[in-house]
C-alpha cells in the first residue's frame, strides 16, 4: 500500500509539474500567434511581393529584382525618381524629428521630478496628446496654423501659409510631432529619473557640484539605456511618418515633404492601377535603412565598459 500511495504522490507531482510547464506557453502564445499572424506572414508575403509584378486582382508574375533595379538604378523611370526623393524627405523628416523628440522630453521629465507637487498634474497634460489619433491632431492643427480663421495667424498678423514655403512646412511638421509624440518618452525618462542613484547625487552635492554639472555627469549615464531605448524607438517610429505629411502639407510645397510612406501607399492603392511589386520593393529597401540606422545608433550608443 506504501508503494502505491508514493507510486500516486509521485504522478500528481509529475503532473503538477507539467501543468505548470504550461504557464509560459499559455501567456506567451497569444503574443506569439498574433505576432505570426499580423507580422510574419505579411512580412514574409512582402518580400515575396517585391520580387513580382502584380496589381493585387491578378496573379503575381515572378520578375527577380527587376523592381529593385528599377527603383534603385533605372534613372529614367518615375519610380526611381520617387524612390530617392521620398527617401530623402523621410530621412530630413527623422533628422529634424527625432533629436527634438528625444531631447524635448527629456528636459521636461527633469524639470518635472525636481517639482513633484507638479508631477502628476503636467504629467498627464503633457501625456494625453498621445491618446489622440492622428487625424484628430491634424485637424486640431490645421485650425491652429489656417491663414483664414487660425488663431496663431490672427494673433501673429500672419498673411501667408506657412505650410507653403520652407523650411516653415518642416518647422510646423517636427512641432505637431513633437507635441503628438512628447507624452510616451517623458514617461520613460521620468520613471528613469526615479531610479537614479541617490547617494551618487549626494555624493555630488558633498562635492560642491552644481544642477549642469549632476545631469551631466550623474544623471545622464544613469539613464544611458533609457535613452538608448527612446532614441531607436523614436527613430523607428519617424521613419515611418506618413498621417503629418499627408494630412497638414499633402506632400508640399513642391514635394519637398512627400515621404516615402506616401509614394508607397500611392503606387500600391492610391492610382488607377496598382504596382504593387514596386510599392512592396519600396518598403523593403525602407526597412533595410531603417534596420543600418538602428544598428549604427546601437553602436555608437553602446556600453563600451
Amino acid at each position: 500500500m506504501a508503494v502505491l500511495a508514493d507510486k500516486s504522490l509521485g504522478n500528481k507531482k509529475a503532473g503538477r509539474k507539467k501543468w505548470l510547464n504550461l504557464w509560459p506557453a499559455l501567456f506567451v502564445g497569444p503574443h506569439l500567434l498574433l505576432f505570426v499572424i499580423f507580422f510574419l506572414i505579411p512580412s514574409v508575403f512582402g518580400i515575396y511581393i517585391s520580387f513580382t509584378d502584380w496589381d493585387l486582382f491578378t496573379a503575381p508574375e515572378f520578375v527577380g529584382f527587376d523592381n529593385y533595379k528599377t527603383i534603385l538604378f533605372d534613372q529614367d523611370s518615375s519610380f526611381h525618381s520617387q524612390f530617392y526623393t521620398g527617401l530623402e524627405n523621410t530621412f530630413l523628416f527623422v533628422l529634424f524629428a527625432v533629436p527634438v523628440c528625444v531631447v524635448v522630453p527629456l528636459f521636461i521629465a527633469v524639470a518635472l521630478s525636481a517639482k513633484p507637487k507638479w508631477n502628476r498634474m503636467f504629467q498627464s497634460l503633457f501625456y494625453l496628446p498621445s491618446l489622440f489619433a492622428i487625424s484628430a491632431v491634424m485637424i486640431i492643427w490645421q485650425f491652429l496654423l489656417s491663414v483664414s480663421y487660425g488663431p496663431l495667424a490672427n494673433y501673429f498678423n500672419i498673411s501667408t501659409n506657412m505650410l507653403d514655403n520652407q523650411p516653415n512646412a518642416w518647422i510646423a511638421l517636427v512641432i505637431v510631432t513633437v507635441w503628438w509624440t512628447i507624452g510616451g518618452n517623458m514617461v520613460i525618462y521620468l520613471a528613469a529619473l526615479n531610479g537614479v542613484p541617490k547617494d551618487l547625487m549626494e555624493a555630488a552635492d558633498l562635492d560642491g557640484a552644481g544642477a549642469v554639472s549632476k545631469f551631466i555627469k550623474v544623471t545622464l549615464p544613469s539613464i544611458k539605456y533609457q535613452i538608448l531605448f527612446t532614441t531607436v524607438m523614436t527613430t523607428i517610429a519617424q521613419f515611418n511618418v506618413y498621417g503629418q505629411p499627408l494630412m497638414l502639407t499633402g506632400g508640399g510645397p513642391t514635394d519637398s515633404t512627400h515621404v516615402l510612406l506616401m509614394y508607397i501607399q500611392e503606387n500600391a492603392f492610391g492610382s488607377g492601377f496598382s504596382i504593387a511589386g514596386i510599392s512592396a520593393a519600396m518598403a523593403i529597401m525602407l526597412g533595410l535603412c531603417i534596420m543600418v540606422v538602428s544598428a549604427i545608433q546601437f553602436y555608437l550608443l553602446r556600453d563600451k565598459d
